[in-house]
């Protein structure tokens, strides 16, 4: 691909005064503006640190790739710049990247499967070769810099492959499935190359399966590398051979030593076994129960979050369209194209989220085999009304169950396919149902039925606090573990039929945003230029529940800014809570407050949830203004 075609000189930029992730983007994103590629700053500012909520885009060598996909793109390109010094505040891959070299991408959402991974792929390409990574961060001139983006990178080819070296197969896969699937490929591919091994590198990212290995090459094969942060998919092909398991940025950081492990394993392999049972040496690298458990949940929890925004929104865009039109008759009959797209939405949350769950955190156990019966397991938990936490024990029952079956009933020939697709089923969704049906279910679902009672029943002091922990989270670490522990919660919760925890969560997303931005409009005169500009812009992003604006200031400052929002936050939490305020619909941002239920009313549960997330502010913003002249005057002290 001609990544030329993509940017210009003008959209590249040399050595600028830069030191914060913030400065850049905001600098990026004006050059993108004014270069015509974008209808609003803030649209795409928004889109680029959504993305940023995903995962990092620091890389290594200096290197980052942010990228923001959104309407507002006119037209596919993206921004360079090199900072004259490091950009202390990007997180990266490897904790350890000075990131000075960014490429912002901007991409139309009609073009995020196609323009999108191209550029992303031919960039994550080029930056895996040192010698063009090294004239880029040494070009003089931005039309020297993108000359060199329009030159053809020729691969290396394996002319020089030494036949008494093994033959490798590899598999790269990356949670977002573009940039670091594809530099680990490459990392391997140009390693491999150097040292005269044949090596076929397979890609398992966001376009799918790309250079897939084919059969004769997997039957070569001494052994297989998995470099991968998500579950791969068709491994079975490479049943027998020696493995290297992996994460995906470990050939980035050093290829070699991958490469090495991988000859290691196939010393004393002979492709001819492949047609044995496979040795307990041969077994693929375990990981350990916590992280597998983690990771099951987070798989889940990443499969129905697409689920539960869109059921959602169809409810509230039907709530919304009755309220505005009065057509509550309409509504009410149960013919009706309103009364059928709101039961779409309600069957969404109600009906799919829970098996889905399930199915997910099985498939992150034991891959596909465990689908069936994790979805099984999910329709029993809505069966005995176990809810959210009838649907995680089923996920983890079906995950193990089924891991236990690929590991000890097996069968070749003839009856491979007989134990692939009827016994793994059928036999794994019965076992599951009737452990959820009659022996472990039941128990969850008392006690998911107790929580339901207890929240419900929550009043006064337990109210209190309850919207106080949440807040809390929340605040703690704007948008981390901490905030995503809340945000579970909040969807269990919502799941079991109580909104009050989730409406918590949303009001509470806006403190931060909003005490930065007044912070720095009320005492200007204490906050840096930098920082001024970063607080015009928070307020926005906490209309739309994005907590991450706030981060810069609270890296500069943790202590005492994140002690400040997490005082507005309790209170914001505590008063929400108190009022018995519900919301049903995730992600709606400020629209959230036409959605509320419980409470007192329609218009002052409203005037409760916006007025709780202002008075948290207040707290928050005079907290920030006196610890920051504190800071002032302690730094004044020292200087005399």
């Amino acid at each position: 691909m001609d990544l030329t075609k993509a940017t210009s000189p003008g959209l590249i930029y040399l050595d600028v005064d830069l030191n914060t992730k913030a400065e850049v983007f905001d600098f990026l994103v004006d050059k993108l503006y004014s270069a015509g590629k974008i209808k609003s700053k803030k649209d795409f500012l928004k889109a680029v640190y959504n993305r940023e909520e995903e995962s990092v885009t620091g890389l290594e060598n200096g290197l980052a790739i942010p990228h923001g996909k959104s309407d507002t793109v006119i037209e596919a390109a993206f921004a360079v710049v090199r900072t004259k010094n490091v950009v202390t505040d990007y997180a990266s891959l490897n904790p350890d990247n000075q990131v000075r070299l960014i490429f912002l991408l901007a991409i139309p959402n009609a073009e995020a499967g196609t323009t999108h991974l191209e550029l992303l792929a031919e960039l994550a390409a080029r930056m895996a070769d040192e010698n063009y990574r090294k004239s880029l961060m040494n070009v003089a001139t931005a039309d020297d810099m993108f000359h060199l983006l329009g030159e053809r990178l020729e691969k290396k080819q394996q002319n020089n492959i030494d036949k008494n070296k093994p033959s490798i197969v590899a598999i790269t896969a990356c949670a977002a499935g573009i940039a670091h699937t594809y530099m680990a490929a490459e990392a391997l591919a140009k390693a491999a190359a150097e040292r005269g091994i044949d090596i076929h590198v397979e890609k398992q990212g966001a376009k799918g399966l790309e250079d897939k290995i084919t059969k004769s090459q997997a039957a070569k094969a001494y052994a297989v590398i998995y470099a991968h942060d998500v579950a791969l998919k068709e491994t079975e092909r490479f049943k027998g051979l020696p493995k290297v398991d992996v994460p995906v940025a470990d050939p980035i950081k050093n290829a070699n030593k991958v490469l090495d492990f991988a000859l290691e394993k196939a010393a004393h392999f002979d492709p001819a076994q492949r047609n044995i049972e496979i040795t307990e040496e041969e077994k693929p690298t375990k990981r350990s129960f916590m992280t597998e458990l983690k990771d099951s949940v987070l798989t889940g929890i990443s499969y129905i979050i697409p689920i539960i925004i869109a059921g959602g929104m169809i409810s509230a865009i039907v709530v919304l369209i009755t309220q505005t039109f009065g057509l509550q008759t309409v509504l009410s009959d149960q013919h009706s194209w309103l009364f059928i797209l709101k039961t779409l939405g309600g069957n969404m949350l109600g009906t799919l989220m829970v098996p889905v769950l399930s199915a997910y955190m099985a498939y992150s156990i034991a891959d596909k085999p465990a689908l069936g019966p994790g979805f099984a397991g999910g329709l029993a938990a809505l069966m005995i009304n176990s809810g959210f936490l009838g649907g995680m024990l089923a996920g983890l029952i079906a995950g193990y169950l089924l891991k236990w079956m690929k590991e000890h009933i097996k069968s070749k020939g003839v009856f491979s396919g007989f134990i692939t697709f009827w016994i793994y089923p059928v036999i794994g969704s019965l076992i599951v149902g009737v452990l959820m049906l009659f022996v472990v279910g039941n128990p969850v679902a008392a006690l998911n039925t107790g929580l339901v009672h207890w929240l419900n029943g929550l009043a006064g002091a337990n109210a209190l606090l309850l919207g106080g922990i949440i807040g809390v989270m929340v605040s703690f670490d704007l948008g981390g573990p901490v905030n995503k522990a809340a945000y579970a919660f909040s969807l269990g919760a919502m799941a079991n039929g109580n909104f009050a925890p989730y409406c918590i969560f949303a009001s509470v997303k806006m403190v931060s945003a909003f005490s930065v931005s007044a912070a720095c409009y009320l005492k200007k005169d204490i906050f840096t230029k930098e920082e001024r500009e970063i607080g015009n812009q928070t307020w926005i992003l906490g209309l739309a529940g994005i907590t991450e604006g706030a981060i810069p200031f609270a890296m500069a400052d943790p202590i005492r800014v994140i002690g400040s929002f997490i005082a507005g936050s309790i209170v914001t939490g505590a008063i929400v809570a108190y009022f018995a305020v519900g919301l049903s619909v995730p992600g709606a941002g400020i629209f959230s407050m036409f959605l509320l239920k419980g409470g007192i009313s329609g218009l002052t549960n409203a005037i409760i949830w916006l007025g709780a997330a202002l008075i948290g502010a207040i707290i928050s913003t005079l907290l920030l203004i006196v610890t920051r002249k504190q800071k002032l005057n302690k730094l004044a002290k020292r200087t005399v």
